[in-house]
């Protein structure tokens, strides 16, 4: 029998980039193995096979049970695993970054502590929600008084458009069945963004914690990225399945939205999203592509790096630099 320690461990070229992956897979009621680079997934029905590198986010719902063998290539991978109960989705792990490089997560680190930039970073994110104002000199207090004044707003516009009365969000921690079927569907389809958001900001390499809008959680950005496409996708659709019927409204929710998100690539534009705001215009433009590259250093003087793996046995003072910058010693 094949051990996991003879088995290869893949490199970042052969893994599958972000925007090409499955939004998310949901299992339920069946154990998780490995098979070579493949997870399994067996029931009574039989057994299903799914290539680990072509998943965002795998939900494991009541009744599953995962082998520590599976774990280990969807950490290999990249993939974000979401323990997934029937009152909501909770985090307990994620897989290791598909990106080798540390450029997006600098740059939202200095994004993030310089506190106008900060605040730079969240009107862009109002900007990119509601393209129709421009938040440019809003205070946070301003900006959140907007959001949630458009929130409302949108909540009554879908009720409109719908048919479902609305009275109003609704939702107790726990408790998913507390709402009426409009919130529950409404709870499912953020929840579900969650870890659609949650897979892409890990596998780019980028700190779930450090949010602009929302603090003091270790999964602010991730919030900060799922409200992007609130308004414009998570509302809408719960609406319509709660249009259509008040049944089994959650599983309704996660196939629509499964739908719904791999029509609209937003994968790929949540990756775009994402290095639009921590990156300078012109990296943004140039990031795709790069983040594959298995490359250490080590930080010198003058925002200078010299490669890692040497002994750079030079002058004391560390600036033996020529004039194409290259270390002389």
């Amino acid at each position: 029998m094949t051990t996991v320690s003879k088995r290869p461990a893949l490199s970042p070229r052969q893994l599958t980039r972000t925007g090409d992956r499955l939004s998310f897979v949901y299992l339920e009621r069946c154990t998780v193995h490995r098979d070579a680079n493949a997870i399994t997934a067996q029931d009574a029905e039989g057994t299903t096979h799914i290539p680990s590198a072509t998943i965002g986010t795998l939900l494991l719902g009541p009744g599953t049970r995962i082998t520590h063998q599976a774990m280990s290539v969807l950490g290999e991978t990249g993939a974000a695993v979401c323990w997934v109960g029937e009152h909501g989705v909770r985090y307990y792990a994620s897989g290791r970054a598909l990106s080798r490089s540390s450029a997006l997560m600098e740059a939202q680190a200095q994004q993030w502590a310089n506190p106008r930039a900060r605040l730079a970073v969240a009107r862009e994110m109002y900007r990119l929600r509601f393209p129709d104002e421009d938040p440019a000199g809003l205070t946070r207090r301003e900006l959140l008084g907007r959001e949630g004044r458009r929130m409302k707003a949108c909540y009554r516009a879908e009720s409109a458009r719908t048919g479902v009365p609305w009275r109003g969000r609704q939702y107790v921690p726990g408790d998913f069945t507390a709402g009426d079927a409009v919130n529950q569907a409404i709870t499912a389809a953020a929840q579900c963004m969650y870890g659609i958001a949650h897979a892409v900001v890990t596998s780019l390499g980028c700190s779930p914690a450090l949010g602009f809008v929302h603090s003091g959680h270790e999964l602010s950005f991730v919030l900060d990225i799922a409200d992007l496409y609130k308004t414009e996708i998570g509302i809408p659709l719960a609406f319509d399945v709660a249009a259509e019927d008040e049944e089994d409204v959650g599983s309704r929710t996660r196939r629509a939205l499964r739908d719904r998100v791999n029509d609209a690539s937003l994968l790929n534009r949540c990756v775009d999203d994402i290095r639009r705001l921590l990156l300078p215009p012109d990296q943004a433009k140039t990031a795709a592509g790069t983040e594959d590259h298995d490359v250490v250093t080590l930080q010198s003087d003058g925002g200078h790096h010299v490669p890692s793996g040497v002994n750079h046995d030079g002058p004391d003072d560390y600036e033996a630099w020529d004039s194409a910058g290259r270390e002389t010693w």
